[in-house]
């Protein structure tokens, strides 16, 4: 067995989004893609007033790709125009497949806008391969007690599986999430001192962002707010606790397929984003009204 190396660390850059304090690893200024990862919001964490209007995020479209939603502090309303509402509170995750076209909100419920409070949220764009591109939409939005609680290194790590299979020593844990890939993804948290082995797949790409606290890999110190692109040689993530952090960790397929996205449309041609376009225009996508 080889430990995968880190081959590059992306540091979020700010991108503030009105009062919402935003960071955003991928794309940023030194990495576009990360095949199949397209972006990655770090919202919060900061503290909302009173009496306050919340996210900003009202109907918006998608095709062509997954939108993954970890709710770290605070809550979030989403509704969709494929009539799946919900509203999933701190350690809950929505994943929603657009495939071949959603109109979806997310934004902060009215509780949340009228009494304020705690929030932190990530938000992961994951491609689909052509052959998906048009599959038919899903949503699944799941409270924390609903996700898979794995103890890793005697307790001094910690795995919130949300989709795809874990082994350690002997048993398997499998994530509450279906997805229509292999996508493997999960929150991970470890103390200082902790030794983290995790197995991926060699022709999986890695996706690990470190939202708080400080870890090492490769003899490397990483700090918060860091993506780490690692080498492709490899079959598993050695991951040492430099101190308590948690971060979101991931792998998939690489789909080396060509990309072109226009804004909320990712698909494969030039022509499939303008086809996107005209059917976004045309109500294909069907209807949601602002929350």
């Amino acid at each position: 067995m080889t430990a995968r190396k880190v081959r590059h660390l992306h540091t979020a850059i700010r991108d503030d989004i009105g009062d919402l304090i935003t960071h955003r690893p991928l794309p940023g200024a030194s990495i576009d893609y990360l095949d199949p990862y397209l972006f990655l919001n770090h919202h919060g964490p900061q503290t909302y007033e009173r009496d306050n209007k919340g996210l900003p995020f009202g109907p918006h479209p998608h095709r062509g790709f997954e939108t993954v939603t970890f709710i770290l502090d605070g809550s979030l309303a989403h509704s969709d125009s494929g009539d799946h509402d919900s509203i999933i509170n701190a350690g809950g995750v929505q994943w929603m497949t657009a495939g071949r076209g959603l109109v979806h909100s997310e934004i902060s419920p009215e509780a949340f806008r009228r009494e304020g409070g705690r929030m932190e949220i990530l938000q992961l764009w994951i491609n689909l391969p052509a052959e998906l591109k048009m599959t038919e939409p899903r949503y699944t939005g799941l409270q924390a007690d609903e996700l898979v609680q794995v103890d890793l290194d005697e307790e001094r790590g910690h795995m919130t599986l949300i989709a795809g299979d874990f082994e350690q020593q002997g048993r398997t844990w499998r994530g509450p999430i279906d997805t229509p890939t292999t996508t493997f993804m999960s929150m991970m948290t470890v103390k200082q001192g902790s030794l983290i082995q995790l197995p991926v797949p060699e022709d999986h790409e890695i996706f690990c962002y470190v939202v708080r606290g400080n870890i090492m890999i490769s003899e490397q110190a990483i700090r918060p707010c860091h993506l780490i692109e690692f080498e492709q040689e490899g079959d598993y993530v050695e991951i040492r606790g430099s101190g308590d952090a948690t971060l979101l960790f991931g792998h998939a397929p690489r789909l080396k397929e060509p990309m072109v996205s226009h804004g909320p449309f990712v698909m494969n041609t030039r022509e499939e984003i303008e086809q996107a376009v005209s059917d976004y225009q045309n109500g294909k996508f069907g209807g949601l009204s602002a929350g």
